[in-house]
């Protein structure tokens, strides 16, 4: 055994330094030095290593992509098909979104013949197995352990045959060699990187849940999510009962997708059409409403977004964004007060995602432009349009990819018109499914406010 020493790790990134520092230099976090002992390794444990040897690429056998289906069609959506096994999979989201409800009934969905192992650093089994009865659980071959010591529950996955294995939460487990306390860095690394270890040695899957920061990142370091093969996060309001599913990370299929989920009594059930579940409830004929149609990785999605304009009582306006990017919604203020001579700089703004979903696709530029408008000047939008199109500094609007797709979503819901970049109006030639949609195709946004209102 070597020398121990003494140094400060910082919580949130993992930057290890000499002595205790207020800022980190690495993620600018303040006061998120812990004190921690590392012990050293003996030099002279290197001289008996066996070198490895490496393996031609060519010469790799290479096994088709056995992937298991958890029964949940939205998961497997977000997952590429299926959970490939051999992965490590960390599942994050804030207290009481439904980590361990999505846990538990993955477990029950679960093929016969398959043991899964549910290792719970925060409840006992008891308490395991009354939510498991409120879900309606009924696996036979579902393992129940409230366990914290790490090295007692490595030896157990590693002399009994699992097909899968849950840990919830990391940030509970504790490996008594390393002198530290559960959930800090060395903790956290270490752990990881022996249930990585695990998962491909022994083709066994993995699933850990993670705590999230106030930040909404992954509590830990992020060497977390570095090492993982697939990182999933759970958002949504706690005050409304629908779940989004993303995913971040995948080493197995598209960071694109998503899932979405409705939270009841009997659990998380699967939302087949979020296009009506988001538009449920919009207001008619209201200033500042409007539907756009985004894409989340294959699947077309019909969103409404609001937007509310008056004076500043104020010197300076007033700007807030609500599931869309803040810097975003400023440069398309500045765009209507350029190019359409709408003066908001004695307005505040505000902008919302109905659903609480947050909206990274540029092609609903010209919906938020248009509830601007809406609210500024007082007039309603026909509730039977939907608006399409990324619009430049210049103000023009420009074309977006999947057109069709999106025109397609919003024929079937029931929409009767739809504005849309002229760049997109070839795209469109015999598209089959749309003869009752009125295509309006518009090039910039003044020529859009005008065939509007």
């Amino acid at each position: 055994m070597g020398k121990s020493k003494v140094t400060f790790v910082c919580q949130e990134c993992g930057y290890e330094s000499s002595g205790w520092l207020g800022k980190c230099p690495s993620c600018t976090g303040w006061n998120t030095f812990v004190e921690e002992v590392v012990i050293g390794k003996n030099q002279n444990q290197k001289s008996g290593r066996s070198l490895p040897s490496p393996v031609g690429l060519l010469e790799v056998s290479v096994k088709g992509e056995e992937r298991l289906k958890t029964g949940i069609r939205e998961l497997d959506r977000v997952l590429g098909g299926g959970i490939v096994k051999g992965s490590l999979i960390l599942i994050g989201g804030d207290p009481g979104i439904g980590k361990s409800t999505l846990i538990l009934q993955i477990c029950d969905r679960i093929k016969e013949g398959n043991n899964v192992l549910y290792v719970s650093g925060e409840e006992s089994e008891s308490q395991v197995n009354l939510r498991a009865k409120r879900l309606g659980v009924k696996n036979r071959n579902l393992y129940v352990l409230a366990e914290t010591d790490f090295l007692s529950i490595e030896g157990l996955i590693e002399s009994k045959g699992f097909a899968m294995v849950i840990i919830d939460s990391i940030q509970t487990m504790n490996n008594q060699d390393i002198p530290s306390a559960s959930g800090s860095v060395s903790q956290v690394r270490d752990i990881t990187g022996r249930l990585m270890k695990i998962a491909k040695s022994k083709n066994m899957t993995i699933l850990v849940v993670g705590h999230v920061t106030k930040e909404g990142s992954i509590a830990g370091p992020r060497v977390l999510e570095h090492m993982v093969d697939t990182v999933l996060y759970f958002e949504g309001e706690r005050h409304l009962s629908y779940r989004i599913l993303r995913a971040v990370k995948n080493r197995f299929g598209s960071t694109n997708e998503l899932g979405i989920f409705e939270m009841r009594e009997e659990g998380l059930t699967e939302v087949a059409n979020p296009s009506e579940m988001m538009l449920s409830g919009r207001p008619y004929n209201v200033p500042g409403s409007v539907v756009v149609a985004t894409l989340e990785g294959t699947r077309p999605m019909l969103i409404e977004v609001q937007g509310l304009v008056c004076e500043t009582s104020f010197g300076m306006p007033r700007r807030m964004a609500t599931g869309v990017d803040y810097n975003r919604m400023t440069m398309l203020i500045a765009v209507l007060e350029k190019k359409v001579g709408y003066m908001l700089h004695n307005h505040d703004a505000y902008v919302n995602v109905v659903g609480g979903l947050k909206i990274d696709d540029t092609s609903c530029d010209l919906g938020f432009v248009v509830a601007l408008a809406s609210s500024f000047k007082n007039m309603t939008v026909d509730p039977s349009m939907v608006f399409i199109g990324e619009m430049g500094l210049t103000g023009e609007i420009r074309g977006v990819s999947n057109i069709d797709k999106r025109i397609l979503e919003a024929s079937r819901i029931g929409f009767k018109k739809c504005l849309i970049p002229e760049a997109n109006k070839k795209v469109l030639k015999g598209l089959k499914g749309i003869e009752n949609m009125e295509i309006i195709p518009v090039g910039n946004v003044g020529s859009a406010l005008e065939k509007i209102f």
